[in-house]
């Protein structure tokens, strides 16, 4: 048996209950009604609130927010709770709410779960196991998640909705409705080219010379109506008089993924 390790400047309530090889960060906060599984460890400026019940072995990197009240007008201070299983990973910022009175009176989070940076978990909602959820995927009240679904980066999830287990949710993608099992969900509206930036350039020094010869590098590419072939070719001819046009070709010609057109 190990006794948990808290730094001197972090703050456990009395009533908070902290399970063999428990470590606690500096500046770290753990409410009364906190209940932490062995082996758990808390990075820097996490703050946990109560009633939480949390599994064995997570790992939360720092500055996590968990167990917070939940941000909905209908709640009152009733007594509503969060649930957390084992081994999961909660990256810098993630956010996780507890339930709501009326509905349901709890959030939980299953078994190896991995949450990256700015995640946020709304009140009420039920998350599976083995669940990735990319940077800055947020899900809304009353969702729930199924075992083994991937959240892309910016994807978010409206109330109410139910995620079936193996479906991806495609980066940015927001989603209205219940996704079944197994889909890949892609939004339709990924950014276009639409100019340069030419009053960064400016603000960057770039003359009125070097701006005109970017533009003509921008319309053969993007406005000449050729082939990507086609777009190269008149880069190169361009690229004998402009150093920012071999920039352009040779950021083209280096390129490991789909020129975005």
């Amino acid at each position: 048996m190990t006794a948990p390790r808290i730094h001197p400047s972090a703050v456990v309530e009395a009533g908070a209950r902290l399970g063999d090889g428990v470590e606690v960060g500096a500046f770290c906060y753990i409410g009364a009604e906190v209940e932490v599984g062995d082996g758990t460890t808390f990075g820097p400026h996490c703050s946990v609130h109560g009633p939480t019940r949390i599994g064995r072995e997570n790992r939360f990197i720092g500055h996590c927010a968990i167990g917070g009240e939940p941000q909905d007008k209908k709640y009152h201070g009733e007594r509503v709770e969060l649930e957390i299983g084992d081994r999961n990973l909660f990256r810098e910022f993630t956010t996780i709410n507890r339930g709501t009175g009326t509905g349901g009176g709890i959030t939980r989070i299953g078994h190896d779960n991995w949450f990256l940076a700015y995640t946020h978990v709304a009140h009420d909602c039920m998350i599976g196991n083995s669940c990735v959820f990319s940077n800055n995927a947020t899900l809304a009240g009353h969702v729930t998640i199924d075992d083994h679904v991937i959240m892309s980066g910016f994807a978010g999830v409206h109330q109410f909705c139910r995620i079936g287990a193996h479906a991806f949710i495609g980066m940015g993608a927001l989603v209205n409705g219940d996704v079944p099992p197994f889909l890949m969900i892609a939004q339709d509206g990924y950014g276009r080219p639409r100019g340069i930036n030419s009053e960064g350039l400016k603000r960057r020094g770039f003359d009125a010379d070097r701006i005109s010869a970017i533009k003509r590098a921008y319309r053969a590419v993007y406005m000449s109506g050729g082939s990507l072939e086609d777009a190269r070719a008149k880069l190169a001819e361009l690229a004998a008089d402009s150093e920012d046009a071999r920039a352009f070709l040779a950021f083209i010609e280096s390129s490991e993924r789909p020129l975005l057109r």
